[in-house]
């Protein structure tokens, strides 16, 4: 028979055994109890997070407690913000997304309209235009473009262009000078120069003229050298009328005459390399007017003509100089 104290000492051995486990073992046989039962409660079949039981699984109410952002937070002084814009654009992915919104074109300034078939361009497309000058050299033209209803001052040449029409210079009541040197112009309408109230200069040097048309009487400066006009493309008393003109040039052709009446205000002359073989007295000066001085016609030349001017010496007598030429 074992006394109190023996059955105290037996009941202390066998808690001490059982302390003597260590917890990590007690902790491994324990958790997959735990676990286990979670997993049965779980329909891994139908198991879907959204957001109606997004609430159920994870508990958010502590969820700032599970993370500690600390420094991470960036610290906002009050006045740093930067201003609103005043007009904040649609960002690019809503921009896309409105239906109806078209996209912002560039101005209509910026792109020259398209040619309608058929018409031709604006001048200042194809030409350059500076004020009231309009410099078309060189364009590879094959006819005038419909110039600025100001233009002054018309430059066309290196061209090929092969007619001119009096519709050309339409409504240009200002045109003072119109340079077609250098084209391949053959024909040219009888008034396409004539209605041109205030054509002073008009150059028409290396074409393919046959014949002259009808000039306007403000003409001070013709040059038509270097094209294929005989007399018979001139007009009958072409210059009487033209009492502004002073120079008057006509070399490189096909003349076999000296054309007159020429006008008295005539300063230069120059009928150079034609087929001119003869002469009248009073092609320059009146025979009936002995005492006549011509002092404005300095510049005269007849030099690559066949004509020997020493057999015309009563010709000359009314002139500052003799002409140029073989005597």
């Amino acid at each position: 028979r074992m006394c109190p104290l023996g059955w105290l000492a037996v009941a202390s051995l066998c808690l001490g055994t059982l302390w003597a486990v260590p917890a990590k073992d007690r902790r491994r046989v324990e958790k997959p109890k735990a676990d286990l039962t979670l997993y049965e409660n779980l329909d891994l079949d139908n198991y879907d997070l959204t957001l109606d039981n997004y609430g159920d699984i994870l508990d958010l109410s502590n969820y700032e407690e599970l993370y500690d952002y600390g420094d991470l937070v960036p610290k906002i002084e009050v006045g740093t913000l930067a201003p609103r814009p005043k007009h904040p654009k649609t960002p690019p992915e809503l921009a896309g997304t409105t239906a109806g919104t078209p996209k912002p074109q560039p101005p209509s300034a910026a792109v020259p309209p398209a040619p309608i078939p058929g018409q031709a361009l604006p001048c200042c497309l194809l030409c350059l235009c500076l004020g009231s000058s309009v410099y078309c050299d060189d364009a590879e033209l094959e006819r005038l473009p419909a110039l600025p209803p100001g233009t002054a001052f018309l430059y066309a040449r290196f061209n090929r262009i092969g007619a001119v029409r009096a519709s050309d210079f339409s409504g240009l009541e200002k045109l003072q000078r119109i340079d077609l040197s250098s084209n391949s112009i053959s024909w040219v309408e009888a008034d396409a120069f004539r209605l041109l109230p205030s054509l002073q200069e008009l150059l028409l040097p290396e074409n393919r003229l046959e014949a002259l048309p009808e000039l306007p009487r403000s003409l001070l400066r013709l040059d038509a050298s270097r094209n294929r006009i005989p007399s018979a493309g001139l007009r009958p008393e072409a210059f009487r009328e033209l009492k502004q003109l002073q120079f008057l040039h006509l070399s490189d052709n096909q003349l076999d005459f000296i054309p007159v009446p020429l006008p008295e205000s005539l300063r230069s002359l120059h009928l150079q390399n034609n087929q001119i073989r003869t002469m009248h007295e009073d092609t320059f000066c009146d025979s009936q007017e002995q005492g006549q001085i011509r002092r404005a016609l300095e510049d005269i030349r007849l030099d690559g003509n066949p004509i020997n001017l020493s057999l015309f010496p009563n010709a000359f007598f009314c002139l500052p100089r003799l002409p140029t030429g073989r005597f």
